[in-house]
């Protein structure tokens, strides 16, 4: 990888990070018992970056544009630290079934998400 290259995903790292906050803040003005948007986050950035590293794997995109799509921009935009912590707050706070939704819930759609955006990238 070139020192552009990693400059890039580096900007994508940054644009995804500015694109998770703003989704999570217009999702926590409308619901505050469940850390939604965090949810939402995790699986739609799953999706893409399953579907990015399908599309990359059928030679549809460049691995570079991979990397600073999938790496940088999906890397920043989802987020597993905070998913972690307010599944523990949830926990702390004695939302008991709250908090195996979020966290069971969370990993099995994601990863679903993940398997269904390679599979369509691996055969568009």
């Amino acid at each position: 990888m070139s020192a552009l290259e990693l400059v890039f995903v580096a900007l994508g790292g940054g644009v995804g990070a500015a694109l998770r906050f703003v989704l999570d803040g217009l999702v926590k003005a409308r619901v505050t018992r469940f850390p939604l948007g965090t949810l939402l986050i995790n699986v739609s950035g799953s999706f893409v970056l399953g579907l990015l590293t399908g599309l990359g794997e059928a030679g549809t995109i460049a691995a570079p544009a991979v990397a600073v799509l999938g790496t940088g921009m999906m890397g920043g935009y989802t987020t597993f630290s905070t998913a972690s912590v307010e599944t523990v707050q949830l926990l702390r706070s004695g939302r008991t079934r709250l908090a195996v939704l979020n966290g069971l819930g969370m990993l099995v759609v994601s990863v679903g998400a993940a398997a269904l955006g390679l599979q369509l990238g691996r055969n568009p």
